[in-house]
């Protein structure tokens, strides 16, 4: 276990050394000049260009642009200096992150709570009407843009039907975002209802497959009942593909936030991503690249070490 832990460790660190190296190379992609310009504005001068480009290292040589952005990350946890917003990347992420992450956190919690019933519900009248009417409002929920989910969200919900507000909350803090639960149904469920769908395939296809196992027909051999066998011997290993599809949508559902959050004015971290897009920020666009990555890579050692918690036959050598 010790030995797998470390290899796990030290892949992860050589994945996110490859997303920094690869994201930081896009980043100067541009033609020379154009960060500063960007920044600056369209009539900066050739002096305050050159000023600007000393300032943030863009007159040196690739390599050498690199082991500095490489080092502050390493030893310092500096990951640039917004040009836009003139505050460092760390500081606008710290404020940002948290609020994503309840946005992330809430919605994965409900879909979860949601989907796996339906999944266990459809497995149960799997070939009835019951079944073929969850999957193909499932399909549905999987191609719905999020976009489109939103405003229609907005449309019924606050408009037509003033029952919650149309913009997110707006606090400063988790704490306060917390405090207006009104504010916070049509994000969370907004950004639940695309995952609902994938959640609940995983479970109706994993519990299927779990269902045609030996150790289930000797259960029913010794006379356990249909719902015994279903939740005590089936359930939690048909838990398994969940556990590694929450790991692979982490990234998916932190990329997602941005259309969500952009919607509903949310105050996190994917609204900040696209407004850096938006300006041109690259400092600012390349921290955010390379903490989504982190988090990723973090969330796919978690769901490998759970394993071990899930299923005990699993044996990580």
């Amino acid at each position: 276990m010790t030995g797998y832990l470390i290899r796990r460790v030290l892949q992860s660190i050589v994945v996110v050394f490859g997303v920094v190296l690869l994201t930081f190379l896009l980043s100067r992609l541009y033609t020379k000049d154009a960060a500063a310009r960007a920044c600056l504005g369209p009539k900066a001068n050739t002096q305050q260009i050159q000023q600007f480009n000393h300032q943030y290292h863009y007159d040196l040589p690739i390599y050498q642009q690199f082991w500095i952005y490489t080092k502050g990350i390493v030893f310092h946890g500096y990951l640039g200096q917004s040009c836009r917003m003139n505050q460092s990347v760390r500081s606008l992420i710290a404020s940002k992150l948290p609020k994503t992450l309840v946005l992330v956190g809430i919605s994965t919690i409900f879909a979860l709570l949601v989907a796996i019933p339906l999944g266990i519900l459809q497995v149960v009248k799997r070939n009835t009407p019951v079944d073929y009417t969850l999957t193909g409002v499932s399909f549905i929920g999987y191609a719905m843009p999020a976009f489109l989910l939103g405003e229609l969200l907005i449309l019924w919900f606050a408009i037509d039907r003033p029952w919650f507000p149309f913009e997110a909350p707006q606090g400063q803090t988790v704490w306060q975002i917390l405090s207006d639960p009104r504010a916070l149904v049509l994000p969370v469920f907004s950004l639940a209802v695309l995952t609902i769908a994938g959640f609940s395939r995983y479970m109706r296809s994993s519990m299927m497959e779990t269902l045609t196992e030996d150790y289930i027909r000797t259960a029913r051999a010794k006379g356990a009942s249909p719902a015994r066998v279903l939740f005590r011997h089936a359930l939690r290993n048909a838990l398994i593909p969940i556990v590694s599809a929450i790991g692979a949508l982490v990234p998916r559902l932190l990329g997602g936030t941005v259309v969500t959050e952009a919607v509903f004015g949310w105050p996190g971290m994917g609204r900040l991503g696209l407004e850096a897009a938006q300006g041109r920020d690259y400092p600012l666009v390349t921290g955010l690249t390379v903490v989504v990555a982190a988090i990723a890579v973090i969330a796919s050692l978690f769901v490998d070490l759970a394993y071990t918690r899930i299923d005990p036959r699993v044996r990580l050598q």
